[in-house]
This record gives C-alpha cells, structure tokens and sequence, in this order.
C-alpha cells in the first residue's frame, strides 16, 4: 500500500520548519521554499499570504505536535524523573534530525525582529511547555523524587532554559554528547535517595 501524496500546504510547512531549525526565520525566502518544494514561488502565496503567515501557522503546528509529544509522555510515563528524560530526549531527537534546533529556541533568537502574530506564538510554546514541566516538578516534589530548591515554576524555566542552551552549544561544537550529558547531568541533580 502506498503512502497518500503529503499536500503542498504542509510540504512547504515542513520545508519552512527545517530552513528555521538550520537557518533561521529571516535567512529564508519564499523562493527558497519554493524551489525545495518544486513549485513556483508565486504559488506560496496562494497557500501563505505572507511570510507572518507562514511562521504564525509554524508555530502553531510545532506548538501542538510538541504538546501532544508532552501529553504522550504523560500517558506513559508515571515517574516525574522518567519525565524529565523522555523530555530531554525531545530535545535529541531533533537535533539528531539534520542538526536542527527547536524551533522555538531558533526563533527566540530573532524575536526582537519576528512579525507581532508569531511572538505571540513563541510565548505560547514557552508557556505551554513550562506549565507542563511545572506539574512534572510539583508531582516530582510531591512524591518525593525530585529534590530541588525554590517554587516548581522556578525549577522548570531553569529546566527548560539550560536544556536550550545545551541544545545550541551542541550544534556549535557539533557534538550531540554535549546536549545528551547537559540533560543527564540535570535528571542527575535533581535525584533523590527515594
């Protein structure tokens, strides 16, 4: 059985994705996402009538593919520790695809030059995210196997923080081990004896 043809609307959305991850958001034209796609770069309008567009519906895509990567994780995984590895691996896996950065982390970058729509977008990611890794440190406390100072919020911005920053020195060095040893040495100081 074969595969059904991927529609040009997301062929470009993923080409968009991978130019932001490798590039950026302002080192990409429509013609460059064009040509990926093999289309005319006239007829990227017809599908994103504007560059803003286009990274407004990027964001929202990765935004949801990413949550319903965190609600999988906590369909499957009880222990908060447990978590936080498998929310680490989201961050390898997606540098091992082509040396990509999170998309979010890329555009944070630029933001003091991205269109009002997609800001908003990134802050949303963030803010999803955070909440996401504040319940993990609030059951992790809870239950007694996490141990770390200060408010669970606190911990998950710190959390997320350093695991960008590991992300974009491991591209820079070109070495993979650097985010995988970040994210396990940060697991590592939150353990417990329980």
């Amino acid at each position: 059985m074969t595969a059904a043809p991927v529609p040009t609307r997301e062929k470009l959305l993923d080409a968009a994705e991978e130019l932001v991850q490798t590039r950026g958001y302002n080192a990409f034209s429509f013609r460059d996402l064009a040509k990926r796609v093999g289309i005319r770069a006239a007829s990227v309008h017809h599908y994103f009538p504007s560059k803003a567009d286009l990274g407004r519906r990027l964001m929202d895509r990765y935004r949801r593919k990413f949550g319903a990567a965190l609600e999988s994780i906590t369909g499957k995984v009880r222990d908060p520790r447990r978590r936080l590895e498998r929310f680490v691996g989201l961050f390898r896996d997606t540098l091992r695809r082509g040396d990509r950065l999170c998309l979010c982390g890329m555009l944070a970058t630029e933001y003091a030059t991205l269109p009002a729509r997609i800001r908003t977008e990134v802050r949303r990611f963030y803010g999803d995210s955070e909440t996401w890794l504040t319940e993990v440190f609030n059951e992790g406390r809870r239950s007694k196997r996490l141990r770390f100072a200060g408010k669970p919020a606190a911990a998950a911005r710190t959390f997320f923080g350093a695991l960008e920053g590991a992300m974009i020195a491991a591209r820079a060095f070109g070495d993979e081990r650097r985010l995988a040893s970040a994210g396990q040495w940060l697991v590592q100081a939150l353990k417990t004896t329980a």
